[in-house]
């Protein structure tokens, strides 16, 4: 599996010769001149998940891309946008794609609780290969390979992210969510110092692809 990190919480994930862009936000950079994607999936419909400003260009050069949403997304861009939810498997050439989650992490208690789905990839010989929770918590029941770890936000501690990356446990958790840190190095010391003895943390640098 390669990784591209264009920036916060945009994710290119190759696999299998299947290209699948993930949360194309406000925050990230680049994703725009990206051809010959087989899927842009998104989380949620926070700006910094989904930038609609950038979308049709995006989708100019990708026309036979799959689009998949959470149900709000999906009803705010309409068609030809579709929605899944947690429970859902989505077939993106060889590429399983689990819909799991289901909500946003609690920002405050008197703002509401949004759609926030989270995507579990991987193939029928290597499931589970790539976790992307969007803006949440979720631990899935099964072991993960790769993590793609929120690191700072609104609804995030680093105290929460080290107890998600150690309730998660992957073999490899890359940072992402960043963009609203003034410091994110800080926060990836801390995490390096306090994940699972078995984990990597590998930070990956924005817009050079990597192998998992």
């Amino acid at each position: 599996m390669q990784l591209t990190h264009f920036g916060h919480s945009c994710l290119l994930v190759e696999l299998e010769g299947t290209r699948l862009l993930i949360d194309p936000g406000t925050f990230a950079g680049g994703f725009t001149q990206l051809t010959g994607l087989d899927a842009v999936l998104v989380t949620h419909h926070h700006p910094d998940h989904v930038d609609i400003d950038a979308l049709p260009a995006l989708l100019r050069g990708n026309p036979d891309a799959a689009l998949l949403a959470d149900p709000t997304t999906a009803a705010q861009l309409g068609d030809p946008w579709t929605a899944v939810n947690p429970g859902e498997q989505v077939q993106v050439g060889p590429v399983q794609v689990r819909v799991e989650g289901g909500r946003h992490a609690v920002i405050h208690p008197d703002l509401p609780v949004v759609d926030n789905v989270a995507y579990l990839l991987g193939t029928a010989g290597q499931p589970n290969q790539l976790l992307h929770p969007g803006d949440s918590f979720h631990v899935p029941d099964v072991p993960v390979d790769v993590l793609a770890l929120p690191t700072g936000a609104p609804w995030l501690k680093i105290s929460e992210a080290v107890d998600y990356l150690r309730a998660v446990a992957p073999r490899v958790a890359v940072p992402i969510h960043q963009a609203v840190l003034a410091n994110p190095a800080m926060h990836y010391r801390l995490l390096r110092l306090l994940k699972p003895e078995a984990t990597e943390f590998q930070e990956l640098p924005e817009g050079a692809a990597a192998q998992m």
